[in-house]
């Protein structure tokens, strides 16, 4: 066994043979990553954003037009239903503490149980619900979780599925 382990580190050419295979393992999956955002956001708004403004279910008046001339904002279209929003609504919970924040939740249910669904999980962010998805529909959304980057009016970042933390931090940076 011990030989096995040394011949197959050897082939490798030691640490960096494995460094430098890990790395292009991660820009693959980078990559792959980018091309099925790029195909999931086909049929989904681009360039100048559709108006939304909505009271959210906390109560705020929400509008996303004048809320990104200043500053870049993360939209977020989730639902309670969705197993992967359950993995994705921390990191955005997160980063509404710094940036600003607006959700989006999809066919969840009435206004109540989404505020209490809020409550339960500890989000602090903004939420608008789209009990019919009449939202999600004008935004052209076929997935959740799907996660816009609005800048002054413009859509600068769209992705869908599961992002990490990381990701969505360097997406806002990088607007």
């Amino acid at each position: 066994m011990d030989k096995q382990i040394s011949d197959l580190v050897k082939k490798h050419k030691g640490w960096r043979g494995w460094l430098k295979e890990a790395l292009v393992l991660v820009l693959l999956l980078t990559v792959i990553s980018w091309a099925v955002d790029f195909w999931r956001s086909g049929s989904m708004a681009s360039g100048q954003a559709p108006a939304l403004t909505a009271v959210s279910v906390q109560g705020e008046k929400i509008d996303l037009g004048a809320m990104s001339q200043d500053k870049p904002v993360l939209l977020y279209f989730w639902a309670t239903w969705c197993p992967v929003c359950s993995y994705v609504s921390p990191s955005v919970d997160f980063l509404s503490a710094d940036y600003q924040v607006v959700t989006v939740a999809l066919t969840s249910g009435e206004e109540e149980r989404v505020h209490k669904y809020q409550q339960a999980k500890e989000y602090d962010f903004s939420t608008i619900n789209d009990p019919k998805g009449q939202i999600s529909q004008a935004w052209g959304i076929s997935v959740t979780p799907t996660i816009f980057i609005i800048d002054k009016g413009q859509i600068k970042s769209v992705t869908t599925g599961f992002t990490s933390p990381m990701g969505l931090w360097m997406r806002l940076k990088l607007t």
